[in-house]
C-alpha cells in the first residue's frame, strides 16, 4: 500500500455531527495540512508492528497523542486497513478498551 493509497482511501479526518463547530474546524484544517494522513500512517505502522494493542497502548509507539490514535483508527477500519479485536484492559489506563489488529 503507497502513502497515495492510504490517503485517498482513508477518507477524510471526521468530526461527529454532535461535535461542536470548533471541532468540525479542526478536522477540516489538519485534513487540509496533511497530518490526518501522517496520522494513518503513524498508526497504521504501529499496528502492524504491535498487532492486538490498544489506541493508548499504540499512541506512545507511534509518537502521537492517544486522542488522535483513537480518532484515526475507526478512519483505517472503515478503509479495511485495520480491525478491531476482542477488547481487554488497557495496560496504559487500566479500563476495558478494544484492541486493533492489521487486516
Amino acid at each position: 500500500m503507497s502513502e497515495t493509497q492510504l490517503s485517498m482511501f482513508a477518507g477524510p479526518a471526521l468530526a461527529r455531527r454532535t461535535d461542536p463547530e470548533t471541532s468540525k474546524i479542526a478536522a477540516r484544517r489538519i485534513e487540509s495540512k496533511g497530518k490526518a494522513d501522517a496520522h494513518r500512517r503513524k498508526i497504521l505502522a504501529a499496528v502492524k508492528t504491535w498487532p492486538g494493542k490498544t489506541s493508548a497502548e499504540l499512541a506512545p509507539l507511534a509518537g502521537m497523542d492517544r486522542h488522535a490514535a483513537a480518532r484515526r483508527l475507526p478512519e483505517l477500519e472503515a478503509s479495511s486497513y485495520v480491525r478491531k479485536g476482542k477488547p481487554r484492559v488497557c495496560g496504559q489506563n487500566g479500563t476495558a478498551a478494544v484492541t486493533w489488529w492489521p487486516v
